[in-house]
């Protein structure tokens, strides 16, 4: 188990981006053969956002880190590192954080990708701790966007009801008080990838006539699988990161889940014994946003007050690889 103590960085800055672009239940029942009660009683969603045919993920994610900037009252050039959680890349080189830097104009500070699913995001913080406490950057920027309506299959009911398109970004530095992250946890199990993975375009199987024609460009899921392994991993590491940090989910004010399902989140809460109150959801107006759901959901809690001083919050993932982790904060 890894050592944790008691230096910590915190959150400065934050900010997200959903396209303008609004896809209801209603919408998908005239394009495959589903119903808003078969979604909504089976994933929570109601409706959720699509990038326009000239949006890439690159665009969104520099208009959440441009937000996330002015809410932190800070300007590119206060920024030391760019780093971008994503799964669905402008390119596969350069890496999406390269040609957000450039759009951002944020000359020669280094910017990479992390490809760790939905656990992208905690995957970021908890790397940017380890960079920052270590005499790295002072102060880095890190995103979670994705365009996953752009590798979805609209003929598999499946999986064509669950995903949207949206980019959440914070802003993270060396904290000075007893604000900020406490612990964390994380694992991967490749052993699993097959379970949610893109088959095409990487090395293994090429873009190709073929390829395409099988559609293995798309995402694929084998959903109850996936489900059964998410609530278990996620309830694991946050139990762990709580147990590091000293705490007990009756410490817990706030539970943070990715939002993939409300099943898994409900299911998550549940495993932690914790009301409903204390586990946030917005699902129902943005879908499966992928890496980009917590930040989002950081950043909705902030402007909307409901987090205080002080509070501690739990937020935990699981991802394509498959990959999961959480993160204890203290507000």
């Amino acid at each position: 188990m890894e050592r944790q103590d008691n230096k910590q960085i915190k959150i400065v800055g934050s900010g997200f981006y959903v396209p303008e672009k609004v896809l209801t239940n209603a919408d998908l029942e005239k394009m495959v053969e589903t119903s808003d009660e078969w979604i909504t009683t089976r994933t929570g969603i109601k409706e959720r956002r699509m990038a326009s045919p000239e949006q890439a993920t690159s665009d969104m994610t520099i208009e959440a880190c441009r937000r996330a900037l002015h809410n932190g009252n800070l300007e590119v050039e206060d920024i030391d590192l760019i780093i971008v959680g994503t799964s669905t890349p402008d390119t596969l080189f350069p890496s999406t954080a390269c040609w957000v830097q450039k759009g951002l104009q944020a000359d020669h500070i280094p910017a990479f990708d992390i490809s760790a699913g939905c656990t992208g995001f905690l995957y970021g913080m908890i790397l940017s701790r380890s960079l920052i406490l270590n005499g790295g950057p002072r102060r880095i920027l890190l995103a979670g966007s994705e365009c996953l309506t752009k590798i979805t299959n609209w003929k598999d009911r499946g999986t064509c009801v669950l995903f949207g398109d949206a980019a959440g970004a914070v802003i993270l530095e060396k904290s000075e008080d007893d604000s900020g992250m406490l612990s964390h946890y994380w694992k991967a199990d490749g052993k699993l990838g097959n379970l949610l993975f893109q088959p095409g375009g990487g090395s293994r199987n090429p873009a190709t006539k073929e390829t395409v024609d099988q559609d293995l460009h798309y995402l694929h899921m084998k959903g109850n699988e996936v489900f059964k392994h998410a609530v278990k991993r996620m309830g694991e590491a946050a139990t762990v990161a709580l147990k590091k940090a000293g705490l007990t989910p009756q410490n817990v004010d706030c539970l943070i889940p990715h939002q993939a399902n409300i099943r898994i989140i409900k299911a998550t809460g549940k495993r932690l014994n914790l009301p409903p109150e204390k586990v946030y959801s917005n699902i129902h107006r943005y879908g499966n946003v992928s890496v980009a759901s917590i930040p989002i959901s950081l950043h909705e809690l902030k402007v909307g007050g409901q987090l205080q001083k002080g509070d501690i919050v739990v937020m935990v993932a699981f991802g394509a690889g498959f990959t999961w982790a959480s993160v204890v904060y203290r507000w």
